[in-house]
């Protein structure tokens, strides 16, 4: 008996190039309906509420994310089902090959890439990164980019972006992240994909960096590693993840527009996520836990918001739902639980957290971990730059992070060619 079978995917998204290509490994036909192209598909989930990608239908049952065993279950496939050998897979895998094979600019690292002294090399891929290896490149430096998951970053796994200066149209944050890299490559930069275990900035002349290949070497270094959330201290939150459970309201506030959220948190970067999401949702209930706000942002711009509500010393306790977020159990001022019945989530509890932790005390860091930077993103090494989300900023944009790229790239041109001061590129 034949399955009907539903995939929602989102462009840039990996479990949906799993859920694919399993199903064409098993033979089985299926619908993908893909929201970052339709938008109608994109509404169709939000009605469905449900807010993240793959989703698949399998005769009406749900499967959220991959989950093998269970579409194995749903479809009636047997405990030792075997799937085709690679020859007899259907030739509609062959998309799915293809969009394994967009990143298709970054290679492994080698002996040849071992073996040379680069100008400058950007630790990320990101759009800070990205932007500095156009850069550096276009100028003429010679250019490596490292990034450890080049799809995984947060750019990459915008569901669309439609404000980015000079692109008119709208795409996903991987595409625009792609045409970046694709820029710089043209430009001569080149990309590799490993992590970056160690670092030895000891040497005034030439930078080390550990890779599990060896030791990659640069008369410049610019650290654009991302930044993720915290480990998940809250019931509920890992498991509604893309699910109404959020940590950036620029990548999913359209998901929520005319429902009902929460954001918790109690410092600048909370209370700008909250003002953002007021223009999207139908209320906003902004959580403080501390019942006061670090930094020097204020609250004064969410007072005076009609679908804007505060509550002090109000902290989220549990987060529930069958498919999606549902309701939240909540601890009130007076440490009493309150069950609310809302659609998300949005957790800025510790802000989000550079990955930095490899660099241990190459560079001079504040206690969360951002790189401490001057004017032109130089570190406390010289020849050494930082920026996107591992300095600390007011907000987190990728138009900030590109432009703190160039900033990057040009002062690597001076330190690499011993100039005072910075060189712009005008054509």
């Amino acid at each position: 008996m034949d399955s009907n079978v539903i995939v929602y995917t989102s462009q840039g998204c990996p479990y949906c190039k799993k859920v694919k290509e399993q199903l064409n490994a098993w033979g089985i036909q299926f619908d993908e309906r893909n929201v970052s192209e339709n938008y109608e598909y994109f509404e169709e989930l939000q009605q469905k509420k449900i807010f993240g990608t793959p989703a698949t239908y399998i005769n009406g049952k749900l499967v959220l994310g991959f989950q093998e065993a269970k579409m194995k279950k749903l479809l009636n496939l047997p405990e030792d089902f075997e799937a085709p050998k690679k020859e007899e897979v259907s030739p509609s895998d062959t998309k799915a090959q293809n969009e394994e094979a967009s990143d298709g600019i970054f290679r492994s690292v080698d002996e040849n890439i071992l073996s040379e002294v680069y100008d400058l090399v950007t630790i990320g891929g990101g759009p800070a990164g990205a932007s500095a290896a156009v850069y550096a490149a276009r100028g003429r430096l010679k250019t490596l980019v490292i990034d450890k998951a080049p799809a995984a970053g947060t750019l990459a796994i915008t569901h669309k972006i439609a404000n980015y200066p000079g692109v008119r149209e709208e795409l996903t944050g991987l595409e625009l992240l792609q045409r970046m890299q694709e820029q710089a490559h043209d430009f001569g930069a080149t990309f590799v994909r490993t992590p970056v275990l160690s670092v030895d900035f000891s040497d005034p002349d030439i930078k080390k960096l550990e890779v599990a290949e060896g030791t990659i070497k640069a008369k410049s270094v610019f650290i654009a590693v991302g930044a993720k959330a915290p480990s998940s201290k809250i019931k509920g939150e890992e498991e509604f993840t893309g699910r109404g459970v959020s940590y950036c309201s620029t990548c999913d506030a359209a998901f929520f527009q005319d429902r009902t959220v929460i954001v918790t948190g109690d410092n600048e970067e909370a209370v700008h996520e909250a003002e953002a999401l007021s223009k999207f949702c139908k209320e906003v209930r902004f959580l403080i836990p501390t019942g006061t706000i670090k930094g020097e942002a204020d609250l004064s711009t969410l007072e005076v918001k009609d679908n804007v509500k505060i509550y002090k010393k109000y902290r989220v306790k549990e987060i529930i739902g069958e498919n999606s977020v549902e309701k939240a159990v909540v601890q009130n001022a007076q440490k009493e639980l309150e069950t609310w019945e809302i659609d998300g989530v949005f957790l800025y509890l510790a802000g989000m957290k550079p990955g930095t932790d490899f660099l241990k005390d190459a560079v001079a860091r504040d206690a969360e971990g951002y790189i401490n930077v001057d004017d032109r993103l130089q570190t406390s090494v010289a020849g050494v730059f930082a920026g996107g989300d591992a300095r600390r900023t007011p907000i987190k944009q990728a138009v900030l992070s590109a432009a703190d790229g160039a900033i990057a790239a040009l002062g690597a041109d001076a330190h690499v060619n011993k100039r005072a001061q910075l060189r712009p590129q005008y054509s």
